[in-house]
């Protein structure tokens, strides 16, 4: 029988995640909690429930079904759905993720996050698209979470796409060991590569680890010779200020290889429902979203050095921006 690993979506025809038309696979699963991070239901590497509050209709099904103690009364769903209210579905501390109050909601206010997929399952859904590929120069991006958190499943997943003849990006944080990352690398057809900060204190107080290895992996990557699209989520006050560009425009013209071009993502709030859903309580809720104008500001930075820019994977032509590391479903 063929291994799984953990799928939150599997997304058709994204447009900015590497060329032409692409189906992203989410793998669940990341080393890294980003505090701004736009999929936080792929941080855990274990199945979780979603609850929307704007489904539920208080039945109390799911209460009934629990084994655990672990659902809460139902309140009347004017109360619960009010945007100050702090009621939620479920006590995630006594949950066991058994499923049972997912099976008995009639409503779609519970979901399963997290479905097991082996390779051919992924990759069958992944074909469907094949005539978009043909005619764009697209292919399948693997993403997440962090995809070399499951290197093995990884390795199959590409080897089972290239004897398919699909093009390949491998979409990655790069906080892995190189003795991981390299086979990958050399096996994909380009990589998106997070770029979060280059202090290594402001990096780990962000984002829960230091930067060394990342940077490191990034030169890895250049030197391989590997077609590399770097993106930058860019953070109200962390990342956002146009001293810091200029250092890592400067940082960057100093590695080896060629960046072929470098994605400015510009903070946006899409993805507050998902820490709502999640039961969690997100620090970034109250930050204001990005004007698409300052990335526009920042990205000179890097034109100066004379490397090729987009904010948000859309280039400064259409304003379609979107942001975040990962991109929100």
């Amino acid at each position: 029988m063929q291994p799984g690993a953990l799928v939150t979506e599997i997304q058709r025809f994204a447009v900015n995640d590497g060329p032409g038309f692409r189906t992203n696979v989410f793998l669940k699963g990341c080393p890294l909690s980003c505090r701004w991070c736009h999929n936080p239901e792929t941080i855990a590497p274990y199945p979780e429930i979603y609850w929307k509050r704007r489904s539920c209709v208080q039945c109390g099904a799911c209460l009934d079904a629990c084994p655990r103690d672990a659902v809460n009364a139902p309140i009347h769903p004017v109360e619960a759905q009010k945007e100050e209210s702090t009621y939620h579905k479920i006590f995630r501390e006594r949950c066991d993720l058994c499923m049972k109050c997912v099976d008995a909601c009639r409503y779609g206010a519970l979901e399963i996050v997290g479905t097991e997929l082996t390779v051919n399952e992924i990759l069958d859904e992944v074909e469907r698209d094949r005539p978009f590929y043909d005619n764009s120069g697209g292919g399948m991006t693997v993403s997440g979470g962090e995809p070399t958190a499951h290197p093995e499943f990884l390795a199959q997943l590409i080897e089972g796409a290239r004897s398919r003849g699909i093009h390949i990006c491998l979409d990655t944080n790069g906080y892995c060991q190189w003795d991981v990352l390299g086979p990958l690398v050399q096996s994909v057809d380009m990589v998106l590569y997070d770029l979060k900060h280059l202090d290594s204190a402001r990096h780990a107080e962000m984002v829960g680890a230091g930067n060394e290895l990342i940077l490191e992996n990034l030169a890895g990557i250049l030197r391989a010779g590997k077609e590399i699209w770097l993106r930058q989520p860019i953070v109200p006050d962390y990342n956002d200020s146009w001293e810091y560009h200029v250092k890592a425009a400067e940082f960057l013209g100093q590695l080896p290889g060629r960046i072929q071009r470098i994605d400015l993502l510009p903070f946006h709030t899409w993805c507050e429902d998902k820490y709502s859903w999640l039961g969690l309580d997100w620090s970034l809720r109250a930050a204001e979203p990005m004007d698409p104008s300052m990335v526009e500001i920042l990205a000179e930075a890097y034109q100066a050095r004379g490397f090729a820019v987009t904010a948000g994977g859309s280039g400064f032509e259409d304003n379609a921006v979107r942001g975040g590391c990962r991109h929100a479903p």
